[in-house]
């Protein structure tokens, strides 16, 4: 699978994506709203091996994204299915970007490209979720045209009772085609 937008590919994982993707999750700020905050070389790779079985079954999938003027790799991106929120299952968008890379609009442009995708497709909603507390992406999932109402918002149940990143927002896009 592969989109393209005017910065960036969004492409399967390849074998060389491994080291860049495990430095992105292995930094504490990137991955400050994220529980387990930080991921292991090892674990980083077995969650890309999960995005490549999603991709297998599903047709589309948590991607990695490169910056396509230098073929860096910047991040990941993608749509994948997700029994965590309220009436599950549900299509849910998601992004991580490396650090280096962060306010140039990378996270929009990719989220753009899947929901056109997604809808492409025939997807009736895509929804996007995060820590009550992560501003940066409720901004993004905002500027997005995601909606809101608090009543969906929910306790993320794979993030321990205490824990600071448990409550959750909950956006969603309806197929503009559908509604």
């Amino acid at each position: 699978m592969r989109l393209e937008t005017d910065r960036l590919t969004i492409r399967s994982w390849q074998q060389r994506d491994l080291p860049a993707f495990a430095e992105i999750n292995a930094d504490p700020e990137v991955r400050r709203y994220y529980y387990p905050a930080i991921l292991t070389s090892s674990q980083s790779d077995a969650v890309v091996e999960q995005c490549m079985q999603h991709l297998k079954t599903h047709g589309f999938a948590f991607l990695a994204v490169e910056r396509w003027r230098d073929k860096t790799l910047i991040g990941g991106a993608g749509l994948t299915w997700t029994n965590d929120v309220p009436d599950g299952p549900a299509v849910e968008i998601g992004w991580i970007l490396g650090r280096a890379f962060w306010r140039q609009g990378y996270a929009r442009e990719a989220s753009l490209a899947w929901f056109k995708h997604g809808w492409s497709i025939g997807l009736d909603e895509i929804v996007g979720y995060t820590s009550e507390i992560n501003q940066p992406s409720r901004n993004l999932m905002r500027s997005l045209g995601m909606s809101r109402d608090p009543a969906d918002d929910f306790p993320d149940p794979t993030v321990p009772e205490g824990n600071p990143l448990r409550p959750h927002v909950l956006f969603r896009a309806i197929n503009p085609a559908r509604s």
